[in-house]
């Protein structure tokens, strides 16, 4: 269920209560429209926005999935903190992320600061403490040299660099933006005490995979078979394609991304059986598509 920007109650503790998962559809501020989008290996920089009366070491995001974890680096004085996104947002700017009052504080950060937001998949113990409306410890400070570094890719002013999400869909030119339907998804024995997604077996290095859901794949109507099984998505070719030689699947291009699929398939059946192997695997995520 996704709160509103304003949301005061607090979320029930366990770890049960990160899920559902709220991914939801496309939607516009300010004249820029936002594709959430479960991106693993999110990593942006931008600027920052508050938010009143809103508690915890909470934050809101325009994509990222509800509830999800970041950690936020201030790009002016290297501090890190770790922060649960509840809402969608900011809804009065393009920024890349609002605080809570109690976030902003531990950050150290003002309104319109420069900021790093990536998502992290911390330790049950630290996610109960979010939960709970508590701050978790503190992250080791980023090196100075890499603050600087991060401050480069900044845009000029406010709006946030754009999300992985929206240059997807930009860069898929033959597309329309599609909605994205709301994902439940519920704790699995994988998750272990981080409580979070079942990565896939040999999951690859850190800024090379992306959501095994992906953006939205290009399905074809017509050809051998109704059926095919969207396994995961990559940020590159290489990476994809190392996969798919280990499944048996194709690579399939979807503007910046690489979509590894099995099929196609002339029945449910065979899709399932697919899905079913692809799934020990470690791909937990995957799902069988139709066309027609």
């Amino acid at each position: 269920m996704e709160r509103t920007p304003g949301a005061l109650a607090r979320p029930a503790n366990g770890p049960r209560s990160d899920y559902p998962i709220t991914v939801g559809d496309p939607y516009t501020v300010a004249g820029t429209t936002f594709t959430p989008v479960d991106a693993l290996n999110y990593d942006e920089v931008g600027y920052l926005a508050a938010e009143a009366e809103t508690l915890g070491i909470t934050g809101a995001h325009h994509t990222l999935p509800v509830p999800s974890y970041v950690e936020v680096t201030s790009l002016e004085t290297g501090r890190t903190v770790l922060a649960r996104i509840e809402r969608r947002g900011p809804m009065a700017s393009t920024h890349l992320l609002a605080l809570s009052p109690a976030a902003m504080d531990q950050l150290g950060a003002a309104p319109g600061g420069p900021v790093r937001v990536r998502r992290v998949n911390p330790p049950e113990e630290q996610r109960a403490m979010l939960r709970a409306g508590d701050a978790a410890p503190l992250r080791m400070d980023t090196p100075m040299s890499l603050v600087e570094v991060l401050r480069r890719r900044l845009p000029e002013s406010g709006p946030a660099t754009p999300s992985a999400g929206d240059r997807a869909s930009r860069a898929d030119e033959t597309a329309a933006p599609t909605a994205i339907a709301t994902v439940s998804v519920e704790p699995s024995a994988a998750a272990g005490e981080a409580g979070g997604p079942t990565p896939p077996a040999e999951p690859p290095p850190a800024g090379e995979a992306l959501s095994e859901r992906g953006p939205a794949p290009p399905v074809t109507s017509g050809g051998e078979g109704a059926f095919r099984v969207q396994v995961a998505a990559f940020s590159t070719r290489e990476r994809a394609a190392n996969a798919a030689a280990a499944l048996g699947g194709e690579v399939v291009p979807s503007g910046r991304y690489f979509l590894l699929q099995t099929g196609p398939f002339a029945t449910h059946a065979e899709a399932d059986a697919s899905l079913a192997k692809v799934r020990r695997a470690g791909y937990s995520d995957a799902r069988i598509l139709t066309s027609g």
